[in-house]
């Protein structure tokens, strides 16, 4: 029994691994028009659809015949004597048996076989990770201008519709057209006349397609994009739900996102006007091509030109030729919100990434820590502020801090440094590289960050910790956490699944964890990263005293023979720095050490002095 278990799991993987759901291509950027985005991946799959393709046909083909063997047989049974039919007839009844049991079963498990184990799984797959890995290199920037749940529910739905549509145009309206142009046939055979009816029905029918369904493809592509809206309006709520229960009294939320279901809801209003007009013309062309076809059989009959067999052919084809039409009159509808649903898709996923390794970017190997800022301006896209003719050297092993008030470009800074953005004049050099001239990923392994925002994803401690360093063992991560002061707690922390410790998850954005324990995991994967560059932004600023001044030992120690850059509010964290770097609009107005600033008296000294609770409000205007 477990072997025959076994063989039939090994016969099940074979058929669904016939498309690799992880396959991928050198290209960069995916087709930003909707109908190459659907040729190219199924291209990528060109034996599973060629497969459809023909089981498509086939089974118009045979739903032709059985209706076509109805009419047979109905003759046959009225020329033939119940004694002798099987005797005279056996081999032709048996062959209609074999169509019934055996091809029409055959077509229909290989159909199944062909759509539901092989592209619904594989191919829908494959597209999705395809599209994943696109928009994974995306800039920051691109991350900011869309919500995640949108970015992510473009993903999901662009590899369904992708693999729906195809499958649609293959099997569906393949199979369809085979039996159209079966039926026609037949039908001429039988009489000239039913046959043009077939033919002017069919070309009413296209006509419906080309005038009715554009105000479908309409509405279809514009519900997809409400429906995204309506979403994303939703999942930033969710995720933001702690400031939504604070701040929401007056339930604003609900008319925000009341907003974005009115536009679905007028979006699919428009969408279902338009499939009951073309469902309405569908019934009466249909209508029409059945009246038509029974008044022309009955004619027919009274002539003695028709049998009853073949005026059961020709209704029971007619009949299902009705109940395809309208089949196939929602699967066009549902073809045109794949297609809407891919080209809203597109606009997201088909985008060339604003920071791309140059051709000949190098990965840059462990850094020194030199770091130059040459004449760097950037203005987010702006004529002009943020930062202008910026230069800064950071020599290796120097710990500097970047101090000033909000707006200043403090952030800014460390970002173009990170290459989350580019410079717009200027260059940065790191050891002597331009960052833009060796990959981003070498580039980003020079240096451990830690914000004042802690990075947590919904994973485990663990996950979360050895994020730091690929490969990182239980011991490792351990030694990390407890030189970070999160050992203890961690032990203690458990979620609903009853996960313990390290193996605890700790929600998105690590929100069932408080805001210090979320500090120290994230000064813990930096720890275990150990890169040449350290930047600290407010590292320390969810922290109690305590608990910083038990970690601020361990921190400088790790600073030893490294490059810190340091943003803090909190002066105290800093006054024992090398370098006091002071920005204020963009540009560096003072720099050196504590001491030397407070004795000139400039915008240092006055932040120093109005500073309270350890907190540096707003920029604060010189006395």
């Amino acid at each position: 029994m477990k072997e025959e278990d076994g063989l039939r799991e090994k016969l099940w993987r074979r058929v669904e691994g016939w498309i690799d759901p992880f396959q991928d291509t050198d290209r960069e950027v995916l087709p930003s028009n909707a109908w190459r985005f659907i040729l190219y991946f199924a291209q990528q799959a060109k034996g599973p659809f060629l497969l459809l393709l023909i089981v498509g046909g086939v089974a118009g083909a045979v739903d032709a015949a059985l209706y076509w063997s109805i009419g047979w047989l109905i003759d046959l049974l009225d020329k033939s004597s119940p004694q002798t039919l099987i005797a005279d007839h056996w081999p032709k009844l048996v062959a209609l048996l074999g169509l019934l049991l055996v091809v029409r079963t055959a077509v229909m498990v290989a159909s199944a076989l062909a759509e539901q184990q092989i592209i619904v799984p594989g191919f829908f797959s494959m597209v999705r990770w395809q599209a994943f890995r696109r928009v994974i290199e995306q800039p920051y920037g691109f991350y900011q201008n869309d919500f995640a749940g949108r970015i992510a529910t473009k993903i999901m739905q662009g590899g369904e519709a992708v693999g729906d549509f195809i499958v649609n145009v293959l099997q569906t309206m393949w199979s369809f057209l085979t039996f159209v142009v079966l039926t026609t046939t037949i039908l001429m055979t039988l009489d000239p006349w039913m046959g043009l009816v077939i033919l002017l029905w069919f070309i009413a029918y296209v006509a419906i397609i080309r005038f009715l369904l554009p105000e479908m493809r309409q509405a279809g592509r514009a519900t997809a994009d409400q429906r995204s809206i309506f979403n994303g309006r939703m999942v930033d709520a969710f995720t933001n739900i702690v400031a939504v229960k604070l701040y929401d009294s007056g339930r604003r939320e609900h008319a925000f996102v009341r907003e974005g279901m009115v536009g679905l809801y007028d979006a699919v209003i428009r969408l279902t006007r338009a499939i009951t007009t073309v469902r309405s013309a569908v019934a009466f062309t249909n209508g029409a091509m059945m009246a038509t076809i029974a008044a022309l059989c009955i004619f027919k009959w009274t002539g003695g030109g028709i049998t009853s067999g073949a005026i059961a052919s020709a209704l029971g084809l007619v009949f299902r030729l009705n109940q395809m039409s309208g089949w196939m009159m929602f699967n066009i509808n549902s073809l045109i919100r794949s297609y809407a649903t891919i080209q809203d898709a597109t606009g997201t996923i088909s985008v060339r990434p604003a920071i791309r390794d140059a051709a000949d970017a190098v990965a840059m190997p462990r850094a020194k820590g030199d770091i130059r800022f040459e004449n760097v301006s950037f203005h987010y896209g702006a004529a002009d502020g943020v930062i202008e003719n910026l230069s800064l050297h950071v020599r290796p092993g120097e710990r500097v801090a970047l101090i000033g008030p909000s707006g200043a470009g403090k952030t800014t800074i460390v970002n173009l440094l990170l290459r989350l953005f580019d410079v717009e004049k200027g260059r940065i050099l790191v050891d002597g590289h331009d960052i833009r001239q060796v990959t981003q990923a070498s580039l980003r392994a020079q240096f451990g960050v830690v914000s004042q925002e802690a990075m947590l994803m919904h994973r485990s401690i663990r996950d979360n910790i050895g994020y730091g360093r690929e490969g990182a063992t239980q011991a490792e991560i351990e030694d990390a956490a407890e030189r970070a002061v999160a050992h203890d707690f961690i032990l203690g922390v458990s979620d609903p699944k009853d996960r313990r410790g390290y193996d605890a998850h700790v929600g998105e954005r690590g929100v069932k964890l408080s805001g210090g324990q979320r500090q120290r995991v994230a000064i813990a994967r930096m720890m275990l990263k150990d890169a040449p560059v350290l930047i600290l932004d407010e590292a320390t600023s969810a922290l109690d005293s305590e608990v910083e001044a038990a970690i601020q030992d361990n921190l400088y120690r790790m600073m030893q023979g490294k490059t810190v850059i340091a943003i803090a509010h909190r002066l105290s964290t800093i006054a024992a720095l090398d370098r006091l770097i002071v920005i204020d609009g963009g540009a560096i107005v003072e720099e050196g050490t504590h001491d030397q600033l407070l004795a000139r008296d400039g915008l240092y000294a006055q932040l120093w002095k109005r500073q309270s609770g350890g907190f540096l409000g707003d920029r604060l205007a010189a006395e």
